[in-house]
């Protein structure tokens, strides 16, 4: 009978033990924040489509959100790195200094829609990321923030400096994985390691049509993680989770958001973050061996008397969050954003 009792209350404690598992939303589980998923719906030249972004708030609220762009052939798990988050995830570091998040999926990419290519620019989706900040603003899709940091990286970078440069929505401009001065020879080898998405086994089905591309099987290590580490694990994930861009978007990412000067027209503070980049830093390039280098090739192609901070991050390539360093540039960007913008 004792031992019967005892087997009971065993039981009776699991079942509550895993009733307060089911009970608690999954989003209540992210280290501190609450995250949960939204969809905004935007207008792409015309097309209604969705945009899709993964939300988290710090406990206790925020009311700056730093809303985040990924770079071509990622999607917004890039800014939550499911390997050694600890270390690797931007996502948590920002929430754990007390700042919101939002990681968004590019059109055509993760689980936002996927439009006709020939409408995916670089300046589209700069108006449909325009969007998104004024519904964050204004608190149509969950809560509404006063302060808005608008975040990139690489392609996302030049989206959100053509964004921030046209609408002058948000209050500071995080640049990273980008900068005004090639590397011919690095960008040419990332668009040599690319072929049209649906020869790809990953997105064969995904109805996306010839104007989509992604990265060849095996090849994302060399062309965004190179000089850095090859870590196992953080390169798996990284191929595990790639995703698609468009041709079109580079028709005018680099007329407009790298070789012309557009960002002149930015007139919040900026943060420029460069790893030892492959394809941006170089001799006849972008001069990454230091913060005082990027700041002194950057300047020209900003305002007089914009606010603009840099920090070079040593040892990896193109895809720093990746990096296992990656924590040192975090902390960079929220002493930038304390000063800059605030919590």
């Amino acid at each position: 009978m004792k031992r019967a009792a005892v087997r009971r209350r065993r039981a009776a404690l699991l079942v509550v033990v895993a009733l307060g598992f089911l009970l608690v939303p999954v989003s209540a589980r992210a280290e501190g924040a609450s995250c949960r998923e939204v969809y905004f719906p935007v207008t792409l030249v015309a097309l209604p489509q969705t945009m899709h972004g993964t939300l988290c708030v710090p406990d206790g609220g925020a009311n700056t959100v730093q809303v985040l762009i990924p770079g071509g052939t990622y999607n917004s798990s890039y800014w939550d790195i499911g390997y050694q988050p600890e270390i690797r995830s931007y996502r948590l570091a920002m929430n754990n200094a007390g700042y919101a998040t939002l990681a968004l999926d590019r059109l055509g990419t993760g689980r936002s829609s996927t439009p006709p290519s020939a409408v995916l620019t670089t300046i589209t989706e700069a108006a449909v990321v325009h969007q998104v900040i004024q519904a964050v603003r204004s608190g149509a899709q969950g809560p509404q923030f006063g302060k808005v940091i608008l975040a990139g990286h690489s392609f996302g970078s030049g989206t959100a400096s053509i964004e921030a440069a046209t609408f002058h929505d948000v209050d500071a401009v995080l640049v990273t994985g980008l900068a005004h001065r090639l590397n011919l020879a690095g960008t040419t080898a990332v668009f040599a390691a690319t072929y049209p998405a649906m020869l790809d086994p990953r997105f064969a089905t995904g109805g996306y049509d010839v104007g989509y591309l992604t990265t060849v099987p095996d090849s994302r290590y060399s062309i965004f993680h190179a000089p850095g580490p090859k870590v196992a694990g953080a390169i798996a994930f990284d191929e595990a989770t790639k995703d698609t861009s468009a041709y079109e978007q580079a028709a005018d990412l680099f007329p407009i958001g790298i070789i012309a000067p557009y960002s002149l027209l930015i007139d919040k503070p900026v943060m420029v973050v460069l790893g030892q980049d492959t394809v941006f830093c170089g001799l006849l390039a972008t001069n990454c061996a230091s913060a005082s280098g990027i700041r002194s090739s950057e300047l020209p192609y900003y305002a007089a008397g914009v606010d603009l901070t840099t920090y070079a991050l040593q040892g990896y390539g193109h895809a720093i969050n990746y990096a296992p360093n990656a924590p040192e540039y975090f902390r960079a960007v929220i002493a930038w954003a304390d000063r800059a913008v605030g919590r």
